[in-house]
């Protein structure tokens, strides 16, 4: 069975998100898509098949950290529609059916891809007890992300504070749902970015998450409304980053990026 591993929202090896990926003609049982996505071993891995044509949408997909099923991500789907269009299974544009709806992935001439994922509701929130000492920097707000991803965005005072984060992870696992996205404005917009972000996901098996898309279906109402602009370009990431391009559609949020295949084999299981 083949598996890849790609690296998403990156352009070049070794950067941005990775994330396995397996075609299949169907989703076999639900322990042994857990275990092929603990011994990847990456933030997720995910597993799609074919549909029949004429629906709603083109394939099925799930995605699966090393310890649980999410209901939403948007690395491991860039990742997924870049093996379907690098491998000739897709053109265009692509309809996945998930847990959180029906998502599309388009293609674009330049080789990117731009992911139609829904907006997430943000509701500012009185910073649970704890949090500030658990993530290690003084707060400037928190809002609640709501039902689409279950996590908290949290501002803090700058780029310089969300790059120096060195949290109580075991602290932050019991403070949200899912984690925590931390956030600031871009210390320098010549630096092609306009905010920074990191994402901390213990609860779900994820210490840190290089460049998580979903956060950024959050982030992108949440500094769209500050700085007075619908399209964005995020930067992610502690010791690995990768860059999103966002776009604020209303009730839906684009995201833009590419990915690379770094690893293609054979899976014996």
């Amino acid at each position: 069975m083949r598996i890849r591993i790609v690296d998403a929202f990156a352009d070049r090896p070794f950067s941005g998100n990775p994330a396995g990926v397996l075609l299949l003609d169907a989703f076999p049982d639900d322990s042994w898509l857990r275990r092929v996505a603990a011994e990847v071993n990456h933030s997720e891995t995910a597993f799609a098949h074919p549909l029949p044509p004429g629906g709603q949408a083109d394939w099925a997909l799930r995605w699966f950290t090393p310890v649980t099923e999410v209901d939403m991500c948007g690395h491991a789907t860039l990742a997924t529609a870049h093996v379907l269009h690098t491998t000739g299974r897709a053109t265009g544009t692509v309809r996945f059916a998930a847990r959180c709806g029906v998502l599309t992935t388009t293609a674009a001439e330049d080789g990117s891809l731009t992911m139609d994922f829904p907006t997430s509701t943000l509701t500012p929130v009185a910073a649970p007890a704890g949090l500030a000492e658990a993530l290690g920097t003084e707060l400037v707000s928190v809002h609640d992300t709501a039902a689409h991803i279950g996590d908290l965005l949290v501002e803090v005072r700058d780029e310089e504070a969300v790059r120096g984060l060195a949290p109580d992870l075991p602290a932050l696992a019991d403070l949200s749902e899912r984690g925590v996205i931390a956030t600031a404005r871009a210390a320098d917009l010549a630096a092609g970015h306009d905010f920074v972000s990191r994402c901390f996901f213990p609860r779900v098996g994820i210490d840190e998450d290089p460049v998580t898309g979903s956060a950024h279906t959050a982030l992108a109402p949440f500094w769209s409304a500050r700085l007075g602009r619908d399209e964005l370009t995020g930067l992610q990431g502690g010791a690995r980053t990768g860059v999103v391009r966002t776009a604020l559609r209303g009730d839906r949020t684009l995201l833009t990026g590419r990915a690379v295949t770094v690893i293609d084999g054979e899976l014996h299981a």
